[in-house]
């Protein structure tokens, strides 16, 4: 079967989309989060997007390469309504979810049976990483809403994601005593991306 004549040609078109959607509703999240000082997840949710944005393109490479042109496409996409950072986390997390447990799986099986075992990978090979998003995304809805986002129970150190300036404490100083960014830019260092 040529991929253009498959139901995985529109699987990758909704996987493109989706991927493409989510982008942007990262982007829309992360700036809402940086109107409300909270940079950290301002960054978390840029950082997401352009994972996604990378993931649009791996769906998009395989449409080019099959020659497939227009193509015609019925799906649904979430529109997140609301300008709550929490919420904004807590429905990420629920839209990685879905392509984690439902959508990529059902994909990957279809191109499976199509004779695409390539863009069956792509599909799982994906998935995993829409349940680290996920995952990642409940991790800071959780700190958000038990109030400890910039506060712990013991001593922790916390990293200016500006400056790098780190200190030690039960919680992120209000102002960061070197660059004078505000505790919106304060993670715990254990979770700064590029540390251990």
């Amino acid at each position: 079967m040529e991929l253009r004549d498959s139901v995985t040609k529109e699987n990758l078109l909704r996987a493109f989309a989706g991927e493409s959607q989510a982008r942007n509703r990262y982007t829309f999240s992360a700036a809402t989060a940086k109107k409300n000082n909270m940079e950290v997840l301002q960054l978390v949710f840029e950082y997401t997007a352009g994972q996604e944005k990378e993931h649009a393109e791996v769906f998009y490479d395989y449409l080019k390469k099959a020659g497939c042109a227009n193509i015609d496409i019925t799906a649904g996409y979430p529109v997140d309504c609301t300008e709550d950072v929490l919420e904004l986390l807590k429905l990420a997390t629920e839209h990685e979810m879905d392509e984690y447990e439902s959508a990529y799986p059902a994909f990957g099986d279809q191109a499976e049976q199509e004779g695409f075992p390539a863009i069956a990978a792509a599909f799982r090979q994906i998935a995993k990483i829409e349940k680290v998003h996920a995952d990642r995304f409940k991790r800071f809805a959780q700190l958000l809403e038990q109030g400890k986002l910039f506060v712990s129970d013991v001593d922790t150190a916390w990293i200016c994601l500006n400056c790098g300036h780190i200190h030690n404490g039960k919680q992120a100083p209000a102002q960061c005593p070197v660059c004078k960014h505000s505790q919106g830019y304060f993670i715990r260092l254990e979770l700064s991306p590029y540390e251990k």
